[in-house]
């Protein structure tokens, strides 16, 4: 590689983290502006807290104990962390035995679909038969929603394999875990994290709907509570918590796609 080449490598790779330092600017900007806006329009309307608190209002209940910010945070965080790596771990799995035999995809994977179709919420005063209220119950509600689009994107990127690949480890006479381990995997990574992102999405949504209906502690419990007595500023406060635990799940996601998946493979 020539020094014209290096130099002209060097200067595209300043000018994408530049724009890339804008973008991120631009955001905080954005948020912050809107912030701003939202507080003006609600002191200058004189808007009634209980309808639309602003957001000085919002911050200002993190200093009451009243509200266990951080318990209730960290069972739902740990509701959201738990049912997604299960899900995680077993639609892994699952997708690698159904590309291990196709007698099993034709037999299992139809009943898998139909599960699926079952509105979770529905399921929910079963789940509390049955289990019983607890974070556990939460978990295993975050895991029937995380658990189906990880299984249907892993399955199609262990499909995508190049079969010639896979035909050279068998002459060569490697196990399947081998065959899995250095061909299969790496090849559906884009596709599992893929899954993996959408599912992040759905695990914070999943752990809130499950303490809505089946929990006694949590940010979505508290949302409840609160609701009776017309705090505003406390529900968005847990709403704000909730989204953040999503967001932080989510960029972990992306840091470790970026980690281990190589670029030009990463799917958007």
């Amino acid at each position: 590689m020539s020094g014209t080449e290096i130099t002209t490598s060097g200067e595209q790779a300043r000018l994408e983290r530049r724009r890339a330092n804008q973008m991120r600017i631009a955001a905080v900007v954005t948020h912050v502006a809107a912030f701003a806006l939202w507080e003006f329009l609600v002191r200058a309307m004189e808007v009634p807290r209980f309808i639309l608190p602003a957001p000085s209002e919002i911050l200002a209940t993190l200093g009451s104990r009243r509200y266990d910010w951080l318990g209730n945070s960290w069972v739902t965080g740990l509701e959201i962390v738990g049912g997604y790596l299960l899900a995680t771990v077993l639609g892994v799995a699952t997708a690698l035995l159904f590309s291990w035999s196709r007698a099993l995809v034709v037999a299992v994977f139809p009943l898998l679909v139909t599960l699926n179709m079952i509105p979770k919420v529905a399921l929910g005063p079963l789940v509390i038969v049955w289990l019983s209220y607890g974070i556990t119950t939460n978990i295993i509600i975050t895991f029937s929603l995380c658990y189906f689009p990880i299984l249907l994107t892993t399955v199609r990127g262990l499909r995508e394999v190049e079969p010639d690949l896979l035909d050279l480890v068998k002459s060569l006479r490697g196990s399947r875990w081998q065959m899995f381990l250095y061909i299969q995997l790496p090849g559906a990574l884009p596709y599992i994290f893929s899954g993996m992102k959408v599912a992040a999405i759905l695990a914070v949504a999943g752990a809130v709907v499950g303490e809505f209906i089946a929990s006694d502690r949590g940010l979505g419990y508290l949302m409840i509570q609160v609701q009776a007595a017309l705090d505003t500023p406390a529900m968005f406060m847990a709403v704000t918590l909730i989204t953040l635990i999503g967001i932080a799940l989510y960029m972990a996601v992306l840091l470790l796609e970026y980690l281990i998946v190589p670029k030009d493979a990463r799917m958007s």
